[in-house]
């Protein structure tokens, strides 16, 4: 009988990379905006430039005119592994290898009358990656990943009276995702069993909504957000590289297939309040409430092409938990020209520590946050600087390690990462 490899590791690991990576809160990405990141994020109940589109879309119906805000975060992070129980010292501290992102935005606002404003934003909520050297002993979960999405999101926004506006906005999501592993084809078990790298490249699309309502008051403000959940089917193709294994043998390996799954993102509900202390100094404290429980379990289908029988449909646990983020932000205006901003936030993981691997090493943290605004007649500028610390979190790491012989799991491990992010956004008013 002919034996076919099956990629049992790919099928789970395509459940992984259809969802995590390397941001805290799962992969969420919130910095999409200097101003609003500089503050930690505390901007629902600030809401007064163009990124209020991602925000809070109440907000821009206070904004005058046309406005253009064009903005990027410059992303990179350093992640450490540690494998105390595996046998060889030169793989018991493992460094994941550098990478720099930079999800962009733009925001356009133009008021249509005294009460109607509309909006266009582009960003990118959800994605980065994680990439570890090639021949470490967790290749066979993965080695790279990667996954971007790209959201068009036209909003309009009510002013209810000179206190009270509401905004609603409709979003076209466009998500891509890639994946690299070993894989070991079983030919001959104990005999022939080579690594075959893996491939896995797949695309979808969606639609989400986004709503909010924001209350401006002399010195006090309130603001409420909600952005959609939404699912994204995934397809797209495998390759698999049987160039390592010998003739005859390397016709019982597949070479290519396709593969679909499909993944929930959550619903995000925000509460802000902020504070005019004073005409120049700005408090803002924010709640995020993250419906992250939707990650429960997931199933792929994998169809290879004739000969090559297909694998019975894979369901992974992953058991996710709803999470909190608290923001607090400050700012403090030292001219009309100049505002200095900061502030800290604390990030709550929804990931249970059983389902942690090096695809997405996510752990609470907290986050510092600085930056300053700089504003001359139609042209702001804003810059931000943001420091995140993940706490230190152990893993079985699937249990691909694990003897029950030996009662040891060699590829449990702890994960400790520090991030660094930097931004800056353009404004423009016509």
């Amino acid at each position: 009988m002919r034996k076919y490899l099956l990629i049992s590791f790919l099928v789970f690991a395509l459940l992984v990379v259809t969802g995590p990576n390397l941001q805290g809160a799962g992969f969420l990405i919130y910095e999409h905006g200097a101003a609003a990141m500089a503050m930690a994020g505390a901007f629902i109940s600030v809401a007064n430039n163009p990124s209020a589109v991602f925000h809070n879309p109440a907000g821009i119906a206070w904004l005058k005119g046309t406005q253009v805000s064009l903005g990027s975060t410059l992303i990179t992070s350093q992640s450490n592994l540690e494998l105390p129980h595996w046998p060889d010292p030169t793989y018991q501290s493992i460094n994941q290898e550098s990478q720099i992102f930079y999800p962009s935005t733009i925001y356009i606002t133009r008021q249509l009358s005294d009460r109607i404003v509309a909006g266009f934003g582009f960003f990118s909520p959800y994605g980065l990656g994680t990439k570890w050297p090639k021949d470490y002993p967790l290749k066979y979960i993965a080695y790279e990943d990667d996954m971007k999405t790209f959201f068009f999101n036209p909003t309009l926004a009510y002013k209810v009276s000179d206190r009270f506006s509401i905004g609603f906005g409709v979003s076209f999501i466009q998500a891509s995702i890639k994946f690299k592993l070993v894989q070991i084809a079983e030919i001959i078990p104990g005999v022939l069993e080579p690594d075959i790298p893996a491939q896995f490249e797949a695309s979808g699309n969606s639609f989400g909504f986004n709503a909010g309502l924001l209350y401006q008051g002399d010195s006090f403000s309130f603001g409420l957000n909600w952005r959609s959940g939404f699912k994204i089917d995934f397809e797209g193709d495998i390759t698999l590289d049987s160039s390592g294994v010998p003739a005859p043998f390397n016709a019982f390996v597949p070479h290519k297939g396709t593969a679909r799954t499909s993944f929930r993102f959550p619903n995000i509900l925000g509460a802000g309040i902020s504070s005019k202390v004073t005409d120049r100094f700005l408090i803002a404290f924010d709640v995020n409430y993250i419906l992250w429980s939707t990650y429960d379990a997931y199933t792929v289908n994998i169809d290879y092409q004739d000969p090559y029988p297909d694998p019975e449909p894979m369901v992974v646990p992953e058991d996710w938990k709803d999470s909190l983020t608290l923001r607090l932000g400050f700012e403090y205006k030292t001219s009309p020209n100049l505002a200095l901003r900061w502030g800290v936030l604390y990030d709550q993981t929804p990931q249970p520590a059983e389902h942690m691997d090096p695809v997405l090493p996510d752990a609470n943290r907290w986050a510092l946050t600085a930056g300053f605004g700089y504003n001359r007649g139609n042209f702001a500028l804003d810059i931000s600087y943001q420091l995140e610390l993940f706490g230190e979190r152990t893993s079985p790491n699937r249990n691909i390690y694990y003897f029950p012989s030996l009662g040891m799991n060699l590829g449990e491990g702890t994960y400790s990462t520090t991030a660094h992010l930097i931004g800056i956004s353009l404004g423009f008013v016509f």
